[in-house]
């Protein structure tokens, strides 16, 4: 977990005009899922399996352009904005990583106004990808006066995102994340065994793995201590 702005897992390099109360789904059109698929495919490759940070900056960056490039051609489709708000702040990360912190705040202001955007017209979108999201940022993001951390909001959010995807692997270990390390264990052990029972996302076995393993070490973690 890096310190600061922390690890965000879930991201923008441009701020989209879109008209949000028009969005239609990615499942409506096959080659918009298909290509966000390899995006994710992607990020996760980036995210996880690039060791040299300043590698993981330039890549990440390089998605960010593709995330961009997408949201345009679908502009009535909120898939890829939230898209584009996850790889946003998995750059304000990595930023924060290398040591620039003023950029990683600016990164993690975009992810968050966007982000917005499409949670109060579609938060189910993408498994409440919006609202983990924010959730995430809101809990990571150094308060006032440095930032715009918020762990109330943090909390609202992550619980707008299990209301709205209540079987999200996603929104579940973030959830059951966040009340881990607020304190609250016997309810992360809750949220989390629950989420170990959720199906697998077979078309994202790196991901998939990758949380399921988080998982696991927090409910360890939650063990030893008690």
């Amino acid at each position: 977990m890096s310190k600061g702005l922390g690890a965000f897992v879930t991201g923008i390099a441009t701020v989209l005009l879109v008209a949000l109360s028009v969005y239609a789904q990615a499942s409506e059109t096959p080659s918009l899922k298909s290509e966000l698929l390899r995006l994710a495919h992607d990020w996760e490759h980036v995210k996880l399996q690039v060791s040299d940070r300043d590698d993981q900056e330039r890549q990440m960056a390089s998605l960010a352009q593709r995330a961009g490039q997408i949201g345009k051609q679908y502009e009535n489709i909120p898939d890829p904005i939230v898209w584009i708000g996850i790889i946003t702040s998995e750059q304000a990360s990595i930023a924060n990583d290398n040591g620039s912190p003023i950029k990683a705040l600016e990164l993690a202001k975009r992810a968050r106004d966007l982000l917005e955007e499409v949670e109060k017209i579609n938060p189910e979108t993408m498994d409440a990808g919006a609202p983990t999201t924010l959730g995430v940022l809101y809990d990571r993001v150094p308060g006032f006066p440095i930032g715009f951390g918020d762990k109330a909001r943090a909390r609202y959010y992550l619980q707008e995102a299990i209301r709205s995807a209540p079987n999200g692997l996603d929104a579940n270990f973030f959830y059951g994340d966040f009340l881990y390390k607020h304190g609250e264990q016997s309810e992360a052990v809750r949220i989390l065994e629950r989420a170990l029972t959720l199906p697998e996302l077979s078309n994202r076995p790196i991901w998939d793995k990758s949380l399921r393993a988080a998982i696991q070490h927090i409910l360890s973690e939650i063990q030893i201590r008690h």
